[in-house]
């Protein structure tokens, strides 16, 4: 059980991310696509599950000092070191074994997932302990995910969708480092090494500033020529209603709630975010596919 908690599996949702090209580009009734798709996201989960794997592995000390964070596996002494190592390089091969399957797409596709394999190694290892630059990283780790799905399905990306996806993610992010300063506020322990080096202020404000980019970024998207001409429909705005909705729910949950700090279980647990996530999918379902 504890090797299982160690490759995070309720984590993979954030995976969903790699069907992103296909839903958007009207895809979804192409088998295809949607199986290369799937293979790729499959993929992704797997060579995630390996860097969590090595994060744990490299976290165990300040883990150890964590409330909630102290009860990791390696952290508790659930699993040893050595074993940690191996599953990692486990998750990592079986990566590389789904990746094969892909055929014709494999190579770009695997250069993409080798791209965020190795950009989130460093992440854990050195390039988390700078604030700004740690939320950036795992924002452009989402947007990977959708040019993977992009490569293995052979779907061009729109400019929107991936600045739409950098933006959503980076305002998830820093969100999340809010319930880290809120943390070190009450207990004068900073629960990361760049925690000191935000303040809620700074927090506040930068939340603003991307929701509210990403619901211009949005807006614009919908209404631009190039989405009507792939979508052929000229009422895609109509959806933003829903990511206007979700995005203050979210905000509600990070500054009135104070419950931000896990945007995975946020996702899986909060009936509003899930009802609002569920109306605009149908509504864009609709509005592309049978309208």
């Amino acid at each position: 059980m504890e090797y299982i908690r160690i490759i995070r599996p309720q984590q993979w949702v954030k995976n969903l991310f790699v069907l992103i090209p296909v839903f958007f580009s009207g895809n979804v009734t192409h088998w295809p696509s949607v199986s290369a798709s799937l293979l790729a996201m499959v993929a992704f989960s797997l060579a995630a599950s390996s860097v969590y794997c090595f994060n744990d592995i490299i976290d165990a000390d300040d883990d150890r000092r964590h409330p909630v964070k102290c009860h990791r596996p390696v952290a508790s002494g659930a699993v040893p070191v050595a074993g940690a190592y191996a599953l990692m390089a486990l998750m990592l091969a079986l990566a590389v074994a789904a990746l094969a399957f892909l055929g014709g797409t494999a190579l770009r596709t695997g250069c993409v997932v080798a791209g965020y394999y190795a950009l989130n190694m460093a992440y854990c290892a050195w390039l988390k302990r700078f604030a700004i630059i740690d939320v950036c990283i795992i924002a452009f780790g989402f947007v990977l995910r959708i040019l993977a799905g992009g490569e293995a399905s052979g779907i061009m990306l729109s400019k929107w969708i991936v600045l739409m996806t950098f933006l959503l993610t980076l305002f998830l992010s820093l969100a999340k480092r809010r319930d880290d300063v809120l943390r070190m506020d009450r207990t004068g322990m900073a629960p990361r090494r760049n925690t000191s080096r935000y303040n809620l202020t700074f927090m506040n404000q930068a939340i603003t500033i991307t929701a509210t980019v990403t619901i211009v970024c949005y807006v614009m998207y919908t209404v631009s020529p190039e989405a009507a001409a792939v979508m052929q429909t000229d009422y895609l705005y109509l959806t933003s209603v829903f990511v206007i909705i979700g995005l203050l729910r979210y905000i509600q949950i990070a500054v009135v709630d104070e419950k931000s700090g896990d945007p995975t279980a946020i996702a899986l647990h909060d009936r509003f975010i899930q009802v609002v996530v569920a109306c605009w999918g149908l509504s864009f379902f609709t509005i592309i596919y049978i309208f």
